[in-house]
Formats: structure tokens, C-alpha cells, sequence
């Protein structure tokens, strides 16, 4: 797909991984709209954005919750047209081991909350963001492409059992869909980074973060641009569908 003129909405598009993706397929001409839970932050982005001559418009998101997404998806159709994209970025942490026990006793327990909160963002919402970008890709009858972004830890990880299950299922919905709407003329598929460099990291010890990049073969975090360069890719490479980029400088091996 050539994305110049096409609207293409980005979950968690405000800071960050989103950031960066808006960056790279607004430089290709694609107009963004940003969807986050922030108004202030949004602002900030879009401004950013703008510095660059790159047209992007913000709108308050909840994607966990089912009228807050069919309504900012109305919103965009409404102010910018139906959307050609969709990038399901938008994703929350709360780690805890399934169980910690000392002694045979049980100390701690990961909570239903914990576990729930989780999934409602990062796997219900990519569901919600991406039935609602697809009804729009039909209705319009145009070509379509959704991105879900996966992690690294959707292959199993300690202390993130909501984390991981919720990436390993991002990756089960873009193979679904990509079957089931390629009739349409819509792809869907997955990026899947490991470590990179983003607000998260930044706040770990010194000591810690050194660990993570020797464990790394190319010894060194990514960078959100090379996220950003895996999705411009899958919207770039029209054969590309139902399949993942896991882009971990080789962690994964």
C-alpha cells in the first residue's frame, strides 16, 4: 500500500513506539490520527508532528472500553475519512508472578484485576480498534492493513503471565485475520520488538539496563525508529499478510 494521503489511526500514537510510527508513515504522506488517553499529551504530539509537516489530528481514546472506541473511530471517519490503517500499539505492564511462596507458604498471588486490566488494554483493545477499522476499510471499499504489535515476551516470560498471554494472542488475531479478510482486500500482521529504548527502559537501574543489552547479540537496545521501520514495511509489501517481524536485534534466535 502506498500510504501517502491515507488515513491511518495509531493506538498509543502520543509518545513513544506510537510516536515514532507516526513519524515514519507521516514522512510517507499518510495523515495520522493519534488515539491515546491523554488530551495534553496528544496535544504535545500533534504539535510535534505538525513541526515536520506532517497532518495528524489527536483523539481521546479508551480502548479498553467498547463505546469509546466505536466513538473515536467515528470521530476520525468524520474528521479525516475512513481509515486505510490501523496500528494496534497501545499496551500496559503489570507484572507479577503467577504465585510467590516462601517456605510452602503463599505470600503472593497475581490478582484477577492485575490480570484483567492487562488484557482489556492490550488484547481487547487491538479486537475493539481492529473490528472498527475494518468495518470502516469495507464499508469504504477500499484496501486496508492492520498492525498489531506483539512483544518479544508473547513466547512466555517470568512475572508476566497477563503481559505474555495477551502478546501471544495479538499475534493469534493478525493470522486470523489476515484469513478471514483478505477477501476484502485487507492484510493484517505483526511486529514483534524486544527491547527497546522508550521511557520504560530509561527508568530502570544503569546496572540492570547493561544486563538486558549484553544479553542482546547486537549488545545495544532498539530504537523506536526500527519498530517504526518494521511497521512502514508491512504497509509497504503488499504480500505481506497473516506473518511476523520479530525485530529484537537477534534475541529470539
Amino acid at each position: 500500500m502506498n500510504v501517502d494521503n491515507r488515513v491511518i489511526a495509531i493506538t498509543g500514537g502520543a509518545r513513544g513506539l506510537g510516536l515514532a510510527m507516526a513519524e515514519r508513515l507521516g514522512s510517507k504522506g499518510a495523515r495520522v490520527a493519534l488515539l491515546d488517553t491523554h488530551r495534553d499529551t496528544l496535544d504535545k504530539a500533534v504539535a510535534s508532528l505538525s513541526e515536520r509537516g506532517i497532518q495528524a489530528k489527536g483523539f481521546v481514546v479508551d480502548v479498553s472500553d467498547e463505546a469509546s472506541v466505536i466513538e473515536g473511530f467515528a470521530a476520525i471517519k468524520g474528521e479525516l475519512g475512513p481509515v486505510s490503517g490501523c496500528v494496534n500499539n497501545a499496551g500496559i505492564t503489570d507484572d507479577a508472578m503467577l504465585v510467590k511462596a516462601k517456605e510452602g507458604e503463599i505470600e503472593k498471588r497475581m490478582s484477577l484485576s492485575g490480570w484483567q486490566r492487562v488484557i482489556d488494554v492490550n488484547l481487547t483493545g487491538a479486537f475493539l480498534c481492529g473490528r472498527e477499522a475494518a468495518t470502516q476499510m469495507i464499508e469504504a471499499n477500499h484496501a486496508g492493513v492492520i498492525v498489531n504489535i506483539s512483544s518479544i515476551s508473547k513466547a512466555g516470560n517470568m512475572g508476566q503471565s497477563n503481559y505474555a498471554a495477551a502478546k501471544a494472542g495479538i499475534h493469534a488475531l493478525s493470522v486470523t485475520w489476515g484469513k478471514e479478510l483478505a477477501r476484502y482486500n485487507i492484510r493484517a500482521a505483526t511486529v514483534a520488538p524486544g527491547f527497546v529504548a522508550t521511557e520504560m527502559t530509561a527508568a530502570m537501574r544503569p546496572d540492570m539496563l547493561e544486563r538486558i543489552k549484553q544479553s542482546v547479540p547486537l549488545k545495544d537496545l532498539g530504537e523506536p525508529c526500527h519498530i517504526a521501520q518494521s511497521v512502514a514495511f508491512v504497509f509497504e509489501n503488499d504480500y505481506f499478510t497473516a506473518r511476523i517481524i520479530e525485530c529484537d536485534g537477534g534475541l529470539r534466535l
